[in-house]
């Protein structure tokens, strides 16, 4: 069973919600059967390189609230961080574009390190102190914590076309599957599940998704030869003595 996540570095609630599903995953009986594969959202499509700021006034502008406002869900954003074990920095984080860090995302792939690099870049950018935005070498360091060469990452962020077109292709998925908001996750392209839900419902969601999945139906009859563990059939032999 493959199931893909929709997300964006720069989103708290996928942070969590990645997570409350690893949890759901970790206690089902089929875990082994099932490929993760995180697909590619920005929250900000529009924000070009070198645009970054601070995440309070951020909030209070786009949500139309105060900064008080704004900072008392940073709180709250920190506590249900904290419920899953995760760290999280209510104060001075900052956000910008997260297109390179997507970029860098399906190189990992490539390179079977995916979902080491985007936890990396989870807590690098919820839980550190300094940014991962605009910052090329920080993005080179979290790529070889994550076990990727340090040249071919930094060659990969200094091409900007270097996986560009995966990008969008998630990004195009995502409409067509009517994803709007992320986390958005899609057991075997016939489940979604959207947001942060509790593990409870990413378990409900993995069961759900399993037990729908099509069984083999085999057909079978005297002239169909196999091989087995003990042996081949062999056309026109007989089992006379």
């Amino acid at each position: 069973m493959r199931v893909e996540i929709w997300s964006d570095i720069a989103c708290p609630w996928c942070y969590v919600g990645k997570a409350r599903f690893e949890k759901a995953l970790t206690a089902f009986p089929h875990r082994d059967q099932v490929e993760v594969v995180h697909r590619s959202f920005e929250l900000d499509p529009n924000r070009a390189k070198g645009d970054s700021g601070l995440v309070i006034p951020m909030l209070a502008k786009k949500y139309g609230m105060s900064e008080a406002q704004a900072q008392e869900a940073e709180k709250n954003l920190g506590t249900n961080a904290a419920a899953e074990g995760l760290a999280y920095l209510t104060e001075g984080r900052d956000h910008g574009s997260t297109f390179d860090m997507h970029r860098l995302l399906h190189f990992a792939k490539e390179q079977g390190r995916q979902d080491q690099l985007i936890g990396i870049l989870y807590r690098a950018n919820f839980a550190d102190e300094r940014s991962v935005f605009d910052d090329d070498d920080r993005l080179v360091e979290l790529a070889v914590e994550a076990g990727l060469d340090a040249d071919a990452a930094r060659a990969v962020l200094a091409d900007p076309s270097a996986y560009a077109d995966d990008v969008r292709t998630d990004e195009r998925e995502a409409a067509e599957l009517g994803a709007n908001g992320v986390p958005f996750f899609v057991l075997d392209r016939a489940l979604g599940v959207s947001g942060a839900q509790p593990a409870e419902v990413f378990t409900q969601a993995l069961h759900q998704a399993w037990d729908a999945k099509p069984r083999l139906a085999t057909i079978s009859g005297a002239d169909g030869e196999v091989c087995g563990p003990d042996g081949c059939a062999v056309p026109g032999a007989t089992t006379d003595a």
